[in-house]
C-alpha cells in the first residue's frame, strides 16, 4: 500500500491558498473535471431520474423501487474490475490502457442511452430496462478506470484531495443536469428526446478521455507484475487487491469496510423515492427544474469546497463526522415537503440536500482513495466503492414497497414523512463507526510517534 492513509509518513508542510489556487490550473484538473461528469451523469438516468419517467407513465412505486436494483451493477464491479487493471482493449488500447477502457464505457453508455430513448417504458418495462442494465455497467466500467486514472494521475496525497474536489465538482454537475436539466426538457420536449440529449452530453466525457494522459505511476509495479493469463497472474489480479489491502489494515480493514457500508445509506435508502415524492406532491416539474437548477451548482460547489478546507484542515475523520450528521440532517429535513412545499421551503430543503451530498461525497472519495495502492488502484477502489453502495442500493430496492406499507395506517403523505425521518437516522450508525476508527488511528499515531 502506499503511504496517503491519514497519519501515515512524516508530517508534510500544507500548502499555501495561492500554492492551491495555482494548482488549479493544472490540465489534469481540467480532465478530471470533464471525466467527473461523464461518470455521474448516467447515474441517475438508470435510478432516480428513469424513476420520475415511470411516474410519469403510471408506475407503481413498488416496482419503481425494486427497478432501481438495476443499479446493483456498480455493487458488482469488482468481479471485473482485475481486467480493467490487467487488460488493454482491443483496437482502443493504442490511446493507453485507462484511456481504452474509459472511451469504451463512453460509447456504450450514450448507445444505451439512445437505445432507452427509443423503446420507452410502454408497452412494457423489458426493453427499457434490459438498455438501462447495458448503461448501468457500462457506467460502472467507467467508474473504476476513471477513478483509477484519477488516483494514479496524483503525484501526491494533497493533489488526490484536489482531483478528488474537481471529480466531485463534475459529478454534480452532470448529476444537476441528469436530475434538474432532463426534467426540464421532459416537460416541454418529452423524455426520450431528453435521454437523446443525455447522450450526446456524454461527449464531453468522450473529449476528456482523448485529451487525457495516461497516468505513468503505477507502470513500474504493473510491469512487475505476471500477465493476467497465467495462473499467477490471474490470482494475483483476483486475489491480490484483497490480500494486499487486509495484509496492510489487518483486523481494522473489517473496521474500514464496515463504515465505508454504512457512511451513504441516507442517501441511498429513500433515493428512488425522490422524484415520485415530487410527482406525489404534486409539484410541478419546471418548478422541480427550476429549484434544482438554483441550489445544485451552488450547494455542490460550497459543500465541496467546506468539505475540502475541513479535510485539510482538521483531518479526513472529523470531515466524515460532519458529513454524515449533515446526510442525516439533510434527509430527515424532506419530510416538511408533507407540511408545507411551497417553493420556499422546497428550495430551502433542496440546498441543505445538495450541500450535504456534496460534502460527503468528497470526504468519503478521499478517505477511500487514501486506502488504495499502486498496480491495485482500478480493483481495491472499485472493492471500497462497491462496498459503500453495497447494502444501500440493496436495501433502496425495497423504498417504494415501505412507503406502500405505511400508506394504509398513515396515508401517503404520512408514510412519506415516517420513511424520510427514519431514513435519516441512518446517520447514526457511521458517525459511532468512523469516530472509533478514529480513535484507533490517533493511538496508533500516538504510538508510532514515542
Amino acid at each position: 500500500m502506499t503511504d496517503k492513509a491519514e497519519g501515515a509518513g512524516a508530517p508534510r508542510r500544507k500548502r499555501t491558498a495561492m500554492e492551491v489556487v495555482r494548482s488549479l490550473r493544472q490540465p489534469k484538473v481540467a480532465m478530471t473535471l470533464a471525466l467527473g461528469f461523464s461518470s455521474g451523469l448516467p447515474f441517475l438516468l438508470t435510478q432516480n431520474t428513469l424513476g420520475y419517467w415511470l411516474r410519469d407513465e403510471g408506475t407503481s412505486l413498488k416496482v419503481i423501487g425494486f427497478a432501481s436494483w438495476i443499479g446493483l451493477a456498480y455493487v458488482l464491479k469488482p468481479l471485473w474490475a482485475p481486467i480493467v487493471d490487467r487488460v488493454d482493449v482491443p483496437l482502443l488500447g493504442r490511446l493507453g490502457r485507462r484511456r481504452g477502457w474509459m472511451l469504451l464505457a463512453q460509447i456504450v453508455i450514450a448507445l444505451g442511452l439512445i437505445g432507452m430513448a427509443s423503446v420507452g417504458p410502454t408497452p412494457g418495462l423489458t426493453a427499457i430496462a434490459a438498455f438501462a442494465v447495458v448503461v448501468a455497467f457500462a457506467s460502472a466500467t467507467q467508474d473504476i478506470v476513471v477513478d483509477a486514472w484519477r488516483i494514479e494521475a496524483s503525484s501526491d496525497t494533497e493533489e488526490m484531495g484536489l482531483l478528488a474536489s474537481g471529480f466531485q465538482l463534475g459529478y454534480r454537475i452532470a448529476i444537476l443536469v441528469a436530475d434538474a436539466a432532463i426534467i426540464a426538457g421532459a416537460a416541454h420536449f418529452g423524455w426520450p428526446l431528453s435521454y437523446v440529449a443525455m447522450a450526446v452530453l456524454m461527449g464531453i466525457g468522450v473529449a476528456g478521455s482523448l485529451f487525457a494522459f495516461e497516468p505513468a505511476r503505477a507502470d513500474e509495479v504493473m510491469q512487475a507484475q505476471a500477465p493476467l493469463w497465467t495462473p499467477r497472474g490471474f490470482f494475483d489480479a483476483v486475489v491480490g487487491p484483497f490480500v494486499d489491502f487486509f495484509r496492510t489494515h489487518r483486523a481494522l480493514g473489517v473496521l474500514m469496510l464496515a463504515a465505508i457500508a454504512a457512511y451513504r445509506l441516507p442517501d441511498f435508502l429513500m433515493g428512488p423515492m425522490y422524484n415520485p415524492y415530487y410527482h406525489d406532491l404534486g409539484i410541478a416539474k419546471d418548478v422541480v427544474a427550476a429549484v434544482r437548477a438554483a441550489t445544485g451548482l451552488p450547494g455542490a460547489f460550497i459543500g465541496i469546497a467546506v468539505s475540502g478546507l475541513c479535510a485539510a484542515r482538521f483531518g479526513l475523520f472529523p470531515t466524515l463526522i460532519v458529513g454524515s450528521v449533515l446526510q442525516g440532517v439533510g434527509t430527515a429535513a424532506f419530510a416538511l415537503l408533507t407540511l408545507n412545499h411551497d417553493v420556499a421551503m422546497f428550495t430551502a430543503v433542496m440546498a441543505l440536500d445538495n450541500f450535504a451530498q456534496a460534502f460527503a461525497g468528497v470526504a468519503l472519495v478521499a478517505y477511500m482513495s487514501s486506502l488504495t495502492g499502486l498496480g491495485y488502484t482500478a480493483t481495491q477502489y472499485a472493492l471500497l466503492s462497491s462496498t459503500y453502495a453495497m447494502l444501500g442500493k440493496f436495501l433502496k430496492g425495497f423504498s417504494g414497497a415501505v412507503v406502500d406499507g405505511m400508506t394504509p395506517a398513515q396515508g401517503l403523505m404520512g408514510a412519506y414523512a415516517t420513511a424520510w425521518i427514519g431514513t435519516g437516522l441512518t446517520a447514526v450508525p457511521p458517525i459511532l463507526l468512523v469516530t472509533w476508527l478514529w480513535r484507533i488511528q490517533s493511538r496508533r499515531d500516538a504510538a508510532g510517534r514515542t
